[in-house]
């Protein structure tokens, strides 16, 4: 994935099936996947990504939930 990821993952389909290309909106899903950022030590799973103005940030407990919400091992980001 190039960013992070996103509260409004639901399924890996419903990733397959976002439209591309498409414009980013300021918020959802592709706005948490272009712009998202890991945030160590951050308490809330997600919370506004206030150094991007938009997006979210996200902690390690986040990873791991849509880690086994997809069923996946790994998330690797592109930067």
């Amino acid at each position: 994935m190039h960013g992070g990821i996103s509260q409004k993952i639901t399924t890996l389909e419903s990733l397959r099936k976002t439209k591309k290309p498409d414009n980013i909106p300021d918020d959802g899903l592709l706005c948490d996947l272009m712009w998202a950022d890991p945030e160590k030590g951050q308490r809330d799973n997600y919370e506004f990504n206030s150094s991007r103005g938009v997006g979210v940030t996200f902690n390690e407990k986040a990873v791991e939930d849509v880690c086994n919400k997809l069923d996946i091992d790994l998330i690797s980001r592109a930067h």
